[in-house]
């Protein structure tokens, strides 16, 4: 048995807030997180205002969450070939990125947003692609460890990154919180901390209250 690869085009999907134009004032990349659709992250988005445009990007590899009631989800990628679905997602991602960015002022604000699985996707398109952006938000996630961000120090000083966690988050434990602190530390990343009363999800008024003060 032989083991073998091809690439071909391949249709993807994404969804947009607003209208690219000369008044665009923010503009928003926010991808999903593992089982979610685009849909599903973007319309937080939709009460923002006028001047901003966001594109929600969606993961390649959609599956029946739950099979009873036919629900789909995407994921951004597994272990099972990740190089080469890394590789992949982060062309897409890319791709989307100058696609918009050149429709848009000079002076646009641009801002990056992962959800849980989303988090680690953005964090290592930003890693291997270094595009110009100033707000990292990565919500309901971390950094990945298995990232070198030295290299990244004068890159990343330049720019705002926060992390968002809901504190009844589900996923979320104290070693957790504990060993991501140790690992940022080492590595030299400067974020900050913002805690909510929630759970595993994008709350509206938490959202709204950090676009505000980027």
């Amino acid at each position: 048995m032989q083991s073998h690869k091809i690439k071909f085009p391949k249709t993807a999907h994404y969804y947009t807030l607003g209208t690219p134009s000369s008044s665009t004032k923010k503009f928003f990349i926010v991808c999903h997180g593992y089982g979610q659709l685009a849909s599903q992250i973007i319309h937080k988005f939709n009460q923002l205002g006028d001047d901003c445009f966001i594109v929600a990007p969606e993961g390649f590899s959609r599956f029946y969450w739950n099979e009873k009631k036919g629900s789909v989800g995407a994921s951004w990628m597994t272990k099972a070939d990740r190089l080469s679905e890394i590789e992949d997602y982060c062309n897409y991602i890319e791709h989307l990125y100058y696609k918009y960015k050149n429709q848009l002022p000079e002076n646009v604000e641009i801002n990056i947003l992962g959800f849980s699985q989303g988090g680690a996707t953005v964090v290592r398109w930003i890693e291997r692609n270094r595009p110009f952006f100033h707000n990292l938000i990565l919500w309901g996630a971390a950094f990945p460890t298995d990232l070198s961000y030295l290299p990244m120090k004068d890159y990343l000083a330049q720019k705002k990154l926060y992390v968002v966690y809901g504190k009844e988050d589900e996923y979320l434990s104290a070693e957790k919180i504990q060993m991501h602190d140790m690992f940022t530390q080492q590595q030299g990343i400067q974020f900050e901390m913002i805690w909510f009363e929630g759970k595993h999800v994008i709350d509206r008024t938490v959202l709204h209250e950090l676009v505000a003060k980027l």
